[in-house]
């Protein structure tokens, strides 16, 4: 058999990786979106490398768009294979995939516009919502720890990773010419301790491991830390300058573990007299799902739920799906937090929101995960930025830019390795670090060589291994 490294290869975004065994059968494992990525993105997410119709099965490891987000770009172009996953990534990507279309419709809409009045061809999106809604009929969920027969010679098992509700690592176990191998896909790793979820289990032993990389080079701040460090945060901007704290989070995962975090200040008495106000539609439907898989809480989370039925609503929450309530928040005079996607800054309401905040002084725009070196939410990062470019206009940096890289829900390089430990690195032939920027991926391969692993590989972009 052979393995295609297509997508998130040198890079944290996009991935896909296409194994085709000897009798023929094609498997994408994940099938994501590049994102951030500027004018090039949308040529690259139309280029996929391979033909869906000859596709057979898709491997889904989470619902993350950078994972998850050309499913429907599959079945347009003629996939009908199925699509293999948790039941809780299934549920989340019947709303993300949706909102991900509704984006592609309206992001084409508008540069159709741009292209009329120039007197340029008009495109079409990449997808459109009727293809998301139309692909979830290709989807089939597996619990965790159950191996499932795609054939006599072809199974998979998801474990959980901790990294996001149904994330889960994927060992795909092949039987060629009298010979079984197996292959390992980490999908993203959690963290050790993660604020919401149970721990991870241990990865199962394999032949070929393909492992992410994201946070190769750094350590995180433990739980514990990152929690006072955004209390502190809270008390600096709205109560001693009376500003608004700006959060730029994912909808899935970054926003629930904010909003739970808030949820304990509030219970405890800590959190300051403010409103709190989640906008974001996405969000909304993603917390009700979270609300429908309590049990994959960890027990913390469970131990709340005794005294706290709801722990992800409290009297000054407001959660927003009108967008006429969104532009209400730019007159909005009082100090207050405000949650929208998306994290890394790159499109929807969290853009507005900057564009109309930065240029405070008494303001705070805190960045809570990764962000792609392009993207708006680096940008903003970079130290003494004074002036930066939002939606073509120039804005003054005059907001305090604050980082909390505690609530990523990626682990960092001792998690990661910690996560891997269960392997007998004797038996593993070869390790493929995949979804990492090439100079974290170098750093996190003299960790793994450390701690014992061989053979380490960084794949190039569209590189084959025979395996």
């Amino acid at each position: 058999m052979k393995i295609e490294f297509i997508g998130a290869t040198r890079e944290v975004t996009g991935s896909k990786f296409l194994i085709t065994t000897d009798e023929g059968k094609r498997i994408l494992l994940d099938c994501g979106m590049f994102q951030g990525k500027g004018l090039e993105t949308d040529a690259m997410n139309r280029h996929l490398g391979f033909n869906p119709e000859e596709l057979d099965h898709v491997i889904l490891t989470h619902a993350h768009i950078d994972h998850s987000g050309l499913i429907p770009y599959l079945y347009k172009l003629g996939f009908r294979g199925s699509v293999i996953c948790t039941s809780a990534t299934r549920d989340l990507c019947s709303i993300m995939l949706v909102d991900s279309g509704h984006i592609q419709e309206l992001d084409n809409k508008w540069f159709n516009k741009k292209q009329a009045k120039k007197g340029l061809p008009l495109t079409s999106p990449i997808y459109n919502v009727v293809h998301a809604e139309k692909c979830m009929e290709l989807f089939i969920t597996v619990a965790y720890n159950r191996r499932f027969y795609i054939n006599d010679n072809v199974s998979v098992k998801f474990t959980n990773t901790g990294h996001m509700l149904g994330s889960a690592a994927a060992n795909i176990r092949i039987r060629e010419g009298g010979e079984v191998k197996n292959i390992t896909y980490t999908g993203d790793i959690g963290r050790e301790s993660s604020h919401l979820l149970s721990p991870w289990t241990p990865s199962i032993q394999c032949d070929y491991l393909i492992a992410e990389s994201t946070y190769g080079d750094r350590l995180h701040e433990p739980v514990k830390t990152t929690e006072e460090d955004l209390l502190k945060i809270v008390y600096e901007t709205c109560v001693e300058r009376q500003g608004k704290l700006i959060i730029p989070a994912f909808s899935v995962g970054r926003t629930q573990e904010i909003v739970y975090a808030l949820n304990e200040f509030h219970n405890a008495g800590k959190l300051p007299p403010i409103e709190v106000f989640v906008d974001s539609p996405l969000s909304v439907n993603a917390t009700d799902i979270f609300r429908l898989h309590m049990d994959t809480m960890n027990d913390r989370v469970k131990e709340t739920l005794l005294k706290d039925p709801n722990p992800f609503g409290f009297s000054s929450l407001h959660y927003i799906k009108d967008v006429d309530e969104s532009k209400a928040l730019n007159g909005y005079k009082k100090p207050c937090i405000i949650i929208s996607a998306s994290g890394m800054a790159e499109a929807g309401r969290i853009k507005h929101h900057i564009s109309n905040n930065i240029e405070n002084p008494n303001n705070t725009i805190l960045m809570v995960g990764y962000c792609t070196p392009t993207s708006l939410g680096a940008r903003i990062q970079q130290p003494g930025l004074k002036e930066i470019s939002i939606f073509g206009s120039p804005h003054k940096v005059n907001a305090r830019i604050e980082r909390i890289e505690g609530f990523s829900a990626h682990g960092d390089y001792r998690e990661m390795i910690d996560y891997l430990s269960s392997q007998d690195k004797s038996k593993i032939k070869q390790t493929f670090l995949v979804h990492g920027e090439y100079n974290a991926q170098v750093a996190y391969k003299g960790h793994l060589e450390d701690a014992g692993f061989q053979n380490v590989e960084i794949p190039e972009v569209e590189s084959v291994y025979e395996l």
